[in-house]
């Protein structure tokens, strides 16, 4: 009885970390296979086509989209965006660069950034986007 509570004795603690370890990994596998993202939406690049410039009134290409193109919108000219709310997602495909206002007017006063063309995709806004201008 003395011998077989020694050997106890002398392996419990490598039994207590291997049932710790075994618990650790256990929660990690069990947290993984519940994890299951939300299915993306279309990428942009299959929503907005070549040429156009395109605003989208939630984050991360949601909700409703706003589509100008040089048919629609003259460069150099301030073109405020028809949405109520303004844009918080956007994606540049025209082949001209694109100054995105805070403002209405195109006004320099509030926030303003200009964007490349060719294929730049903005999911979060830095600001509320109001109004475009479009460069020759």
């Amino acid at each position: 009885m003395f011998r077989n509570s020694s050997t106890l004795r002398a392996r419990l603690p490598r039994v207590l970390v291997l049932a710790a370890f075994g618990l650790l990994c256990g929660g990690g596998i069990a947290q993984a296979t519940t994890f299951s993202p939300a299915a993306p939406a279309s990428p942009p690049e299959f929503s907005c086509q070549n040429g156009e410039f395109c605003a989208w009134s939630g984050e991360f290409y949601a909700d409703s989209v706003e589509r100008l193109d040089l048919r629609t919108a003259n460069p150099g000219e301030c073109i405020p965006l028809t949405g109520e709310v303004g844009a918080h997602s956007f994606a540049n495909r025209m082949s001209r660069d694109v100054t995105v206002y805070q403002g209405e007017d195109c006004s320099t006063e509030g926030d303003f950034t200009t964007y490349p063309g060719h294929g730049t995709f903005v999911p979060q806004a830095h600001f509320l986007v109001r109004a475009i201008q479009i460069w020759d």
